[in-house]
């Protein structure tokens, strides 16, 4: 059967708030005081990070850290490439959610001829660029650089020249140019966003599926609709920030934001989502333990990650199945 192989990316480089490069480390002690051998199960590769640099004051206030982070998804590129050109499926664990640039340009690098449609779970749109980010912190901005959008219409900062050249080198990671197209990008519980964002997001037509349209229909429902709206994707990668959750859930993460999904509905979403066969990778992020109390995030969020990985697995042994 197809294995699942789990990427470690502890790097945290573009959070705003300090901890999340422990998130994957909270997952496993989760996992331990669970009494799961879910770690034990899977083989797992830890891609460099550089977070020692966050002792050093950056030079790049519009894109914090930006050298040091295109450093490390230059890693998570070729970790995802070659995961999946060995015939495995890759599990990405990542601190921030900047990493999913650098998720998809490694899917593109080993499927280049391919279509790849992505459903983004988050309560952020993260579609930023160093010409709009009101903070400066590049996980707002993974979207923008993989769908190469600088949104010089809404623009606000006026990067230098180095913070440019970065930029454009984390938005030709992997094949140069564009990863993604408008069309193909669902994001799903979104509902934290600039207004810089928000008339990129009009502008390109992205759909954009809020919480009454998940309560009203069910993961069932959406994810047929999702897929249908994806229907030209010869691929699909799932994107979840923790704090798609709502703030009830989910304190132990950067940035919480109310009226976001229950567990039981995260659950649900995430399995019925992966039951498809055009899904090539899964990523979860932005855990951050520094925050939390009892470790309660990482906990909920092992429990996604068990249900998540049991739909993977069993969708792998069917398409074994129907090979043979």
């Amino acid at each position: 059967m197809k294995r699942i192989k789990l990427l470690e990316v502890r790097s945290e480089l573009g959070a705003g708030t300090r901890g999340s490069g422990m998130g994957i480390d909270a997952l496993r002690v989760a996992c331990l005081n669970k009494g799961s051998d879910y770690f034990r199960r899977f083989n797992s590769v830890v891609v460099p990070d550089l977070n020692h640099v966050l002792f050093d004051k950056t030079p790049f206030p519009f894109a914090k850290h930006i050298d040091a982070i295109y450093t490390v998804q230059k890693g998570i590129t070729a970790a995802v490439e070659q995961t999946l050109r060995f015939g495995e499926f890759p599990l990405v664990l990542a601190g921030d959610h900047s990493s999913a640039n650098a998720t998809i340009a490694g899917i593109k690098a080993a499927y280049p001829t391919k279509t790849l449609g992505v459903i983004w779970i988050d309560a952020h749109a993260d579609i930023h660029s160093p010409y709009t980010t009101p903070s400066g912190n590049v996980h707002g901005m993974p979207l923008a650089a993989a769908l190469g959008m600088d949104n010089r219409k809404h623009q606000r900062n006026i990067p230098d020249a180095e913070t440019e050249f970065f930029w454009r080198r984390l938005q030709n990671l992997g094949e140069p140019g564009p990863k993604l197209l408008p069309e193909h990008l669902v994001y799903v519980v979104v509902r934290d966003t600039e207004e810089e964002e928000d008339a990129l997001i009009e502008e390109l037509g992205i759909k954009w599926i809020r919480l009454p349209e998940i309560k009203a229909k069910g993961s069932r429902q959406l994810s047929r609709e999702i897929y249908e709206h994806l229907r030209f994707c010869d691929l699909v990668y799932i994107s979840f920030d923790v704090d798609s959750l709502d703030s009830s859930f989910s304190i132990g993460t950067g940035t919480p934001v109310e009226d976001g999904l229950y567990l039981s509905e995260a659950e649900n979403l995430c399995q019925d989502l992966l039951e498809n066969d055009r899904v090539v990778c899964f990523e979860m992020v932005e855990i951050n333990p520094t925050l939390d109390n009892g470790n309660t995030m990482a906990k909920n969020a092992f429990n996604i990650l068990e249900k998540a990985t049991d739909a993977i697995e069993k969708r792998l042994r069917l398409e074994e199945v129907v090979s043979r």
